[in-house]
């Protein structure tokens, strides 16, 4: 076989529902990250990553496209990626790369049925070569007939009875606060093992005569907070952080809502079932790594770690995500690999579609042209400290705008809020009447950020 000229290998892992502020590199004592923490180690930490929309699919049809979702109508989780729009994975593949994926994808939602395999036809339009879509948790759980590789898998064992009849109890008792109990599963047939079993046994296997791009999508840490009770124990009576306190007047009345107001025992027993659900995560993230290690590829392969959105874990009276607050908004995002300095923590702005690209500077490929993403690989490079002045994010009833220490959130028909992020974390007292020429002002580069460059494409 001739020589090739050797291209770097790109590892994206990505979790679904994870909060930024639950990395012990980030500061958080009471989880157990050891894996995420190492990659951190080696790499870059970016404290003010968000998303582009805090719900599954558009979040991800944004990372895929490079573009802001709502620009492809994307809005909630009926969302799906049209079949004419290019991908990252695609430019991959047709730049010589074999790309494949374990996990869930959320780029077609409403189509819920994934294969056997996890290879209907559709994915390899995405770009993929070698893919395993895998069902998200709900998704796995709420049916009594397979719908995916996952669930197959579970039938072939004889599980999958049990883990339906324990999600439809769930679902009848509330996901997320009301049945925060264990996982009936072996903890090897706990979904996000499973995932984290095939991603390395898949970069065992990988043959090295063409690079790599490899998605590892994890299910969690998704309510339900369902760990499996090895992990869970790791957790018991643990001291956890008090939630924020339910949402204020001067909060939008949609928000108010759904606030509520929850026993803080309940609230604790929730954030220990969510630990343990990272803790799997990061275990399988340490497999992952272990695997690339073996094949003697560490010093090649360039990896990246985020969310899709975050997790209000009880803050604001609220549980999972689809509102603008930073528990929701704020997601992890690690990077490390050959030519990047260690040890570092970036407090640029950065959105998540900003992986799109940067993970093509990585590999070597041009920019792509009529993308919103940026790439962010001069930071990773340490050719500057700057990105952008500003993120945005959207959902079908309201969208905001986050700059290093102020947020306007824009609700529909409702009450708009500000906050100054540096005097007020917490976002307990809305601005929005008190600093009008800051809000008119935050109001006029959120219009602009939406419809910039639109009418060119």
């Amino acid at each position: 076989m001739p020589d090739r000229p050797q291209r770097p290998n790109v590892l994206l892992i990505l979790a679904d529902q994870f909060r930024a502020d639950h990395l012990a590199a980030a500061g958080a004592g009471f989880v157990r990250t050891p894996n995420l923490d190492r990659l951190a180690r080696r790499g870059v930490r970016f404290g003010r990553c968000f998303t582009n929309s805090p719900v599954c699919a558009p979040a991800r049809i944004g990372l895929a496209s490079g573009l802001q979702p709502v620009r492809l109508g994307a809005t909630d989780n009926r969302a799906f990626l049209p079949a004419s729009t290019p991908t990252y994975y695609r430019r991959l593949r047709e730049s010589g790369y074999r790309v494949g994926c374990v996990g869930k994808l959320d780029l077609a939602k409403p189509d819920g049925y994934n294969g056997r395999h996890g290879d209907r036809p559709c994915v390899f339009g995405w770009g993929f070569t070698h893919p395993c879509e895998a069902e998200g948790k709900m998704h796995a759980g709420n049916s009594p007939t397979p719908r995916g590789p996952y669930t197959f898998w579970l039938a072939q064992r004889g599980l999958l009875a049990t883990f339906h009849a324990d999600y439809r109890r769930r679902a009848a008792g509330g996901w997320n606060i009301g049945v925060c109990e264990d996982s009936p599963l072996p903890t090897e047939a706990f979904e996000d093992y499973w995932i984290g079993d095939r991603a390395a046994a898949w970069i065992d296997a990988a043959p090295d005569d063409f690079p790599w791009h490899y998605f590892v999508s994890f299910v969690g840490p998704h309510d339900p907070f369902d760990p499996p009770t090895e992990y869970a124990e790791h957790f018991r009576g643990a001291e956890m952080p008090s939630a924020i306190a339910p949402a204020a007047a001067d909060k939008p009345a949609w928000v108010r809502r759904r606030s509520r107001e929850f026993d803080p025992a309940e609230v604790a027993v929730s954030r220990r079932q969510y630990c343990a659900s990272v803790e799997v995560i990061d275990d399988a993230v340490g497999r992952i790594m272990d695997a690339i290690e073996r094949r003697g590829q560490l010093d090649r392969t360039f990896v990246l770690f985020s969310s899709d959105h975050g997790e209000m874990l009880g803050d604001h009276g609220l549980y999972a995500k689809s509102v603008m607050y930073e528990p929701a908004l704020n997601v992890p995002l690690l990077a490390a690999g050959p030519g990047i300095e260690g040890g570092r923590v970036s407090e640029a702005v950065v959105e998540l579609i900003d992986v799109n690209p940067t993970i093509c500077e990585l590999a070597g490929l041009p920019p792509q042209e009529n993308i919103d993403a940026r790439s962010f690989a001069g930071i990773l490079r340490g050719e500057t400290d700057g990105h952008r002045d500003e993120a945005v994010s959207q959902l079908t009833n309201c969208r905001c705008l986050r700059t290093d220490r102020y947020k306007l959130i824009v609700s529909l028909n409702d009450t708009d809020e500000l906050y100054d992020l540096r005097e007020d974390p917490g976002e307990q007292r809305s601005l929005i009447d008190e600093r009008p020429k800051l809000a008119a002002k935050l109001r006029a580069r959120l219009g602009a950020r939406l419809i910039e460059g639109k009418w060119l494409r």
